[in-house]
């Protein structure tokens, strides 16, 4: 097959045009706010907020309420209850995370008890899958895209302060409590977005992977979230075709190929 058939054929299929589209948004966002949880060690969240949102998730379906809102309400909830105890106790914030996700999670195990059924909706929002992507989903992946970029970019510099010299922050003025707060809610937000629309695997994979290759080789913030988006849609891209011509599940092909430039990344840094 010649190179210009195997790119467009699968473009004749809507399905494989929006996922495509999906996996470009979502590595954007990703990005975005991956660069901010690799520098400041939170790779466990991503992780732990994907599962911290399942009893909103949960509590939405058993009212027959919106699954997506629940899980935000959830989200805010779990970041804002990992602040508190990381601020009021003095354990690391990896303890306070590990705290929090065991808790919310165990409350969704318990409020799923009371479900009648499992349904394949709310089996299909905690799975998720880039082929399933509808128009409606990509508009709403670029507005948190659009939102979180403009927010982060107008807090930056504080952001930056807050992270790596909190001492300085606060005596110079700034919400260093807030701060954290706001960046925990974004990264909630991001996650619950992703999760919906690629699933958990890869949507940490995206958050964490891609960042952490891009820091190997990035020298200062902004580069660091222009490669990670840029490795990110490269291997979004990649692993989607690969899974369309391989037959494989398309979220772990994606997966494995971010693995795989990780480690390129990780050659590469080596060498120099």
């Amino acid at each position: 097959m010649h190179l210009l058939a195997w790119l467009t054929d699968p473009l004749q299929y809507d399905f494989f045009v929006r996922a495509l589209l999906a996996v470009v948004l979502v590595s954007v966002l990703c990005a975005l706010i991956g660069a901010w949880v690799v520098l400041r060690g939170l790779s466990y969240i991503g992780d732990a907020m994907s599962h911290a949102v399942f009893p909103g998730i949960v509590a939405a379906f058993l009212v027959r309420g919106n699954l997506l809102l629940g899980a935000l309400i959830a989200a805010v909830l779990t970041a804002l209850g990992i602040g508190a105890i990381g601020q009021r106790s003095g354990l690391k914030q990896d303890s306070a995370i590990g705290i929090v996700f065991v808790g919310m999670f165990a409350l969704g195990v318990a409020l799923l008890s009371r479900a009648p059924t499992f349904t394949t909706d709310l089996s299909n929002f905690l799975i998720g899958n880039p082929l399933g992507v509808s128009p409606a989903d990509l508009w709403g992946a670029l507005a948190v895209t659009v939102l979180v970029g403009g927010f982060l970019t107008a807090i930056q510099k504080e952001l930056l302060l807050a992270s790596f010299d909190p001492t300085e922050a606060s005596a110079v003025g700034l919400p260093v409590r807030r701060l954290n707060n706001i960046l925990l809610i974004l990264i909630g937000l991001v996650v619950v977005l992703t999760v919906q629309l690629v699933g958990t695997t890869l949507s940490v994979s995206l958050l964490i992977t891609s960042s952490a290759a891009a820091r190997l080789l990035a020298r200062s913030l902004r580069k660091m979230m222009g490669l990670a988006a840029l490795l990110g849609t490269l291997g979004g891209v990649t692993g989607l075709y690969l899974s369309y011509y391989l037959d494989t599940a398309p979220g772990a092909t994606i997966v494995l190929v971010n693995t795989a430039v990780f480690l390129l990344a990780l050659l590469v840094r080596r060498r120099e």
